[in-house]
């Protein structure tokens, strides 16, 4: 083999890994909605370190993570202007947020948030899932949300317009696009 050939592909040390691996998880959650997904690393931190940056902004109802997300140089906004929104949807206060997060609009559907909430996956609400990335459908519980939760996102996420809800439970994720329709069973 010619040397002119050999490509030098640089190895990933172990945060990188974590980052790559903890983003991995994040899309096949999207790619898949309703299916369960491993984070390597239990917890929003690990998504904090992997997502936010400099050019974000960030909105979190989570006071123990302001300073993680401060120290990424994102700025840190209301929900109503944030790219990226940590929320507590089991709480009015987390509806509220939610009800103001940014939906995009027909011409710039990519602005809608991408928001991050606690739940607990496997258990409380029965949930009907179909769209893209669902052969027929998807049926999954997510407890320890407000119950309005659903009827809200209905009338904010019309696609194309929306946002992206990731439900965290420990090193579990779930992934729901804007795309996906959620009935309640």
């Amino acid at each position: 083999m010619d040397a002119s050939a050999l490509i030098a592909v640089p190895v990933p040390n172990d945060l990188e890994r974590l980052h790559n691996a903890t983003y991995d998880a994040l899309m096949w959650a999207l790619a898949r909605p309703g299916t369960v997904q491993t984070l390597p690393q239990p917890g929003l931190e690990a998504i904090v370190e992997t997502l936010i940056d400099r050019e974000c902004r960030v909105f979190s109802g989570h006071k123990t993570l302001l300073p993680l997300i401060a120290s990424t140089g994102a700025a840190i906004t209301g929900a109503r202007d944030a790219d990226h929104a940590f929320i507590d949807l089991e709480t009015e206060a987390g509806l509220r947020d939610l009800a103001v997060a940014p939906a995009g609009s027909h011409l710039y559907p990519d602005d809608g948030a991408t928001v991050f909430s606690g739940a607990r996956i496997g258990e409380g609400q029965g949930l009907r899932l179909r769209g893209p990335g669902i052969e027929t459908y998807e049926d999954i519980r997510l407890g320890g949300l407000r119950p309005d939760i659903w009827t809200l996102r209905a009338t904010r996420c019309l696609y194309p317009t929306g946002f992206e809800l990731f439900f965290v439970d420990g090193d579990r994720v779930v992934g729901l696009p804007r795309s996906t329709t959620v009935e309640v069973l």
